[in-house]
């Protein structure tokens, strides 16, 4: 099948300037200027903090169909090992979104329930950390443009079922890790960025201590996330908690804890309330829940019970 000239400028036109890339991935990445890079059989697929594609790579021969056999949507492009059948498989989004904000976690937990499920049903590789893709303008690979069909998050979510809880795996890897980060990190910063407020430090010095404690959680990733995503999500939690707590405000919360007839919904009761709701979501015990947001396990109990 051709390759429609129109979608290879398309592709090219959504490449960072400068992406990664490589001609062997044994021999390390290179960053270069994009007009060089898609002369590498490997190339960054995806603009730094930022998801216009979904890649998908199988690991076994005669797997360039696989998304017909588990009857999901027409790929926009399949990039084919023609030595041993192996391929990545690429969905191109209607709607890009940044994986940085934290304002914008919804769609990127929800791109995550997706991308992990598609995973399963295509028997991707689950160690594939997505950074690096089969390079559809490098002749070495058997390419087809399968469609120029671009999908909505609703209308890809339809072909899988999204009602299981992620794994522990599915944490981890893909866009599961940067779900990972923003709860690990904002739950603990709800309470670390009270000091800093009461002593009157500076934005900057709360913004080094959130980048140190995000640098320190992504180390557990068998694929860390890269330093500039990662830095720009510290700016996004340090930002977002700064701007938003208070000590009188939080102080105010904990006096009132657990009094009857509950407490005054100030916006730090009702940010922890959200939280101890998507925890529980995500699957953590009532315990866990109290220990990362330092509530008593009655009134996370209570919480749930009334809002969950």
């Amino acid at each position: 099948m051709a390759v429609p000239v129109h979608q290879l400028d398309i592709f090219y036109d959504d490449l960072a300037h400068k992406p990664y890339c490589a001609e062997y991935l044994d021999r390390g990445l290179d960053i270069l200027p994009k007009r060089e890079a898609i002369k590498r059989r490997y190339i960054q697929g995806n603009q730094p903090c930022m998801v216009n594609y979904l890649f998908f790579d199988l690991d076994h021969a005669d797997s360039v169909l696989a998304w017909h056999i588990e009857n999901l949507p027409v790929p926009y492009w399949t990039a084919r090992n023609p030595k041993n059948g192996h391929c990545h498989i690429c969905y191109k989004l209607e709607t890009p979104f940044p994986t940085t904000e934290i304002a914008s976690i919804k769609p990127i937990r929800y791109a995550s329930a997706i991308q992990a499920a598609y995973a399963k049903k295509l028997g991707s590789d689950t160690s594939y950390s997505r950074l690096i893709t089969k390079n559809p303008l490098n002749k070495h690979w058997d390419v087809v443009f399968w469609s120029d069909q671009t999908y909505s998050l609703d209308y890809l979510a339809d072909f899988v079922n999204l009602n299981n809880k992620p794994t522990a795996e599915d944490r981890i890897q893909g866009l599961g890790r940067n779900c990972t980060i923003f709860d690990l990190t904002r739950f603990w910063a709800y309470k670390a960025v009270l000091p800093y407020l009461d002593s009157k430090m500076s934005y900057e010095v709360w913004f080094n201590a959130v980048l140190e404690h995000v640098m320190k959680e992504n180390e557990q990733f068998p694929e860390p996330l890269q330093y500039g995503e990662i830095k720009q999500i510290s700016k996004s939690i340090a930002k977002w908690v700064w701007q938003r707590f208070s000590v009188e405000g939080f102080s105010a919360w904990q006096a009132k804890q657990g009094q009857k007839g509950g407490l005054k919904r100030s916006e730090n009761y009702e940010l922890l309330r959200k939280e101890v709701i998507q925890l529980k979501k995500d699957g953590n015990s009532i315990r866990k829940i109290a220990n990362e947001l330092n509530l008593s396990k009655t009134t996370v109990q209570n919480w749930i019970k009334k809002y969950g």
